[in-house]
């Protein structure tokens, strides 16, 4: 992977996207629509050229959340992939489903009116790694950990993964 080529996808691995290109105009959307269509508090996208996104397994569902943009996500698991209004030549990609979250950094935010108002104090919540704590609910992390069906960040010959991927 180059600095002009960027890849990604779905927790599960069944749509997988590759960018040739850079990836332009970083941010956070805070708006409303944004929440709900990332079932978050927010939503980070940067833009990439339509012709420098592909697809390289599976195939995106849809959702036109308004007249002229449509919402991209897997069909299988349901993680958000593309934000795309349908007149313009790029498409806005979800920069958590990429294999290398940190590789782009948000530049500006927009939707504040709809921004948390107790983000100021993120940092000042106690914290742990994931590998910490020693279960989720009851359940083990061992048991999760060997259980996991989340695709790696990179690609993979086939999907689903074979036994010896599960490892991975």
């Amino acid at each position: 992977m180059s600095a002009q080529s960027v890849t990604g996808g779905c927790q599960c691995g069944a749509v997988r996207y590759r960018v040739d290109g850079p990836l332009s105009g970083a941010h956070i959307c805070h708006c409303r629509m944004c929440q709900k269509a990332a079932g978050n508090y927010f939503l980070p996208l940067a833009a990439a050229q339509k012709t420098d996104f592909h697809l390289t397994r599976g195939e995106l569902a849809h959702f036109a959340s308004s007249q002229d943009v449509q919402r991209g996500f897997c069909a299988n698991c349901g993680t958000p992939l593309t934000f795309d209004t349908i007149i313009a030549d790029r498409v806005h990609i979800v920069l958590g489903s990429l294999d290398d979250p940190t590789a782009v950094v948000p530049a500006v935010q927009y939707g504040t009116e709809s921004k948390m108002p107790w983000f100021a104090t993120l940092e000042t919540l106690p914290g742990e790694e994931t590998e910490a704590s020693e279960d989720q609910d009851g359940v083990p992390l061992s048991v999760i950990r060997a259980t996991n069906r989340q695709h790696p960040d990179h690609d993979t010959q086939t999907w689903p993964p074979q036994r010896s991927e599960d490892a991975q």
